[in-house]
């Protein structure tokens, strides 16, 4: 696979991102004894500048990552005034091992914090290992406060990150 990658802002709905969407929620049923996440996402939340959406694309035009974020004031569902909530950042295993997911990641966080997001929070599962190491080894620290569809899942693992202007 080529390393020329590119990633664009498409709409949640965009066929490429169901596509991965799709792909991404059969690894959710394998890794969860058949469950996908459940989370309620409408592609308004990820239009700027309350979100965005990424996809990247290899030099074939295919799709191989995504990634979204979307904005969160103070809820029910845990999340602080000024939160950017990281979505559905995956990769597909023929494109593992490339750094995309470490790209798409700074370019969602440079977006949230051009957007005047104040922290980026997450939810992950005990069943992505990799994800949580990723997130670690950027500079995310594990906090028992709960917040997204799962906070009350044992499996959960919430993590934060704050976006401190460049």
């Amino acid at each position: 696979m080529s390393q020329e990658i590119q990633l664009r802002a498409v709409s949640y709905d965009d066929p490429d991102a169901v596509k991965l969407n799709d792909q991404v929620q059969i690894e959710y049923q394998e890794r969860y004894e058949g469950e996908g996440d459940e989370t309620f996402l409408d592609p308004a939340m990820f239009v700027p500048p309350r979100g965005l959406y990424l996809l990247a694309y290899d030099a074939s035009g295919a799709p191989v990552a995504s990634g979204g974020w979307r904005s969160h004031e103070a809820n029910d569902e845990g999340y602080a005034d000024g939160d950017a909530e990281l979505k559905r950042m995956y990769v597909i295993p023929e494109a593992r091992g490339l750094g995309l997911a470490r790209r798409m990641l700074a370019a969602l966080e440079a977006d949230a914090r051009a957007a005047g997001r104040l922290r980026m929070a997450l939810e992950t599962g005990d069943q992505q290992p990799e994800a949580i190491a990723l997130y670690l080894s950027e500079g995310y620290t594990l906090t028992d406060a709960k917040f997204g569809h799962y906070r009350f899942h044992d499996s959960s693992r919430c993590m934060t990150k704050p976006l401190n202007p460049a």
